[in-house]
């Protein structure tokens, strides 16, 4: 019976002062715990006023809602730890999980409320609104976290990709460079701010950073292929081959960094090298069309016009707009043009692609240049060509006379 009162005795009290928590802090979170201790109220009562026994574990069960839980919350609390917004959050993420974005945004809010500096509740509500897409939403509350944590350097670069994002490109590099000027060794904002300064045509200072990246993580394949693209637009080739090898090794499957390897042994003139990296890069869907037409290329430089005939006509099929207009251009294709089927209505195409704003551009410069010399070189060979059948109807005159 005395024991029987202690535990009355012990639920009324544990019941009161959590109650009275939850009216001094204005906080309906407590009323959960209310809830499991009133549940446990109810068995216990069930059990001695209907005199049914429940058996060993339904009193065990009775114990922990009614006595247990209360008691660990009210230690954790004096210990200055948060068991209510510990539980607020556990359901913020059942939210989240479940794509109930605006009841976790309501728990958030509330959180706010209470206590304005909560860098949790502010991280979990940046990432929903980034998710939403209230990217300006999202960038304020990413600030308040850096503003209550200063080596939050997550959300310093979480920041910079949002303003980028935004098109405010010169924020961006300013959010990175503080970055980087707190955390050298962040290398992923090494590489984002040198792909920034790449996209504004500021190679040089590009490839300070990414050098700077390099001596931290000399085997990274990011930083070695951005090194590669800046390189390039700088008309900096062997750096930029170099650059490419290493990026080549570090991952087998770039097969960009192979098409620019093979564009820059043109630009050497070394034919065989070349077109094994255009065979590797062939591999790439996305790359086909250019690399049968850069094959093809090859092939009217060896004289095997056979094969020129047979790539440029796969290289038309694969992408017909951007091909035959190429060709077109191109001087070398004049002498097999009349083998080559370029259709008479070119269809618009919107070919998608995964390459990056700055691969492309330093793919295209690189094609650009390589047909520049090539150009060159056609146009000696022809004036030679010229040259030679002048001098040879001359010498023909001079044995006539």
């Amino acid at each position: 019976m005395l024991i029987q009162l202690i535990y009355i005795l012990s639920i009324v009290i544990l019941f009161g002062i959590i109650f009275f928590k939850m009216i001094h802090k204005n906080e309906t979170g407590y009323i959960f715990l209310l809830f499991l201790q009133t549940i446990g109220i109810i068995l216990y009562s069930i059990e001695n006023l209907l005199n049914i026994k429940l058996g060993n574990v339904v009193n065990i069960v009775i114990i922990v809602l009614s006595i247990v839980f209360p008691i660990i919350l009210i230690l954790l609390e004096f210990k200055n730890i948060d068991i209510i917004n510990f539980i607020k959050f556990a359901k913020v993420k059942f939210y989240i999980q479940t794509g109930n974005l605006k009841k976790a945004k309501d728990i958030l809010i509330t959180i706010i409320e209470k206590d304005s500096k909560n860098y949790n509740a502010h991280k979990c509500l940046a990432i929903i609104y980034e998710k939403e897409g209230g990217i300006r939403k999202a960038i304020d509350e990413y600030v308040i976290c850096i503003d209550i944590n200063k080596k939050d350097y997550d959300s310093y670069y979480k920041v910079a990709t949002l303003l980028t994002d935004l098109n405010r490109k010169s924020d961006a590099i300013k959010m990175l460079t503080d970055l980087l000027n707190k955390n050298p060794h962040y290398y992923q904002a090494s590489i984002t701010l040198g792909d920034l300064l790449i996209e504004e045509q500021m190679y040089k200072e590009a490839l300070t950073c990414l050098q700077d990246a390099l001596k931290f993580l000399p085997e990274n394949y990011d930083i070695n292929y951005s090194l590669g693209i800046a390189y390039t637009l700088l008309n900096d080739f062997q750096n930029a081959k170099e650059c490419y090898e290493k990026a080549a090794e570090l991952n087998f499957l770039s097969h960009v960094a192979n098409y620019n390897l093979a564009e820059i042994s043109l630009l050497y003139k070394d034919l065989e090298h070349a077109e094994e990296l255009f065979q590797k890069a062939l591999e790439d869907d996305e790359l086909q069309a250019d690399c049968y037409y850069e094959l093809a290329k090859i092939k009217l430089m060896r004289n095997d016009n056979s094969l020129a005939i047979k790539y440029a006509n796969i290289a038309i099929n694969l992408n017909v707009k951007k091909i035959s207009e190429k060709i077109k251009k191109e001087p070398l294709f004049i002498p097999i043009m009349a083998k080559i089927a370029i259709p008479f209505n070119i269809p618009e195409e919107d070919l998608k692609t995964k390459l990056t704003y700055n691969e492309i551009k330093a793919k295209e410069h690189l094609e650009n240049t390589t047909d520049i010399t090539t150009n060159m070189g056609y146009i000696n060979f022809k004036n030679r060509k010229e040259k030679n059948i002048e001098k040879n109807l001359d010498e023909g005159r001079t044995n006539i006379d």
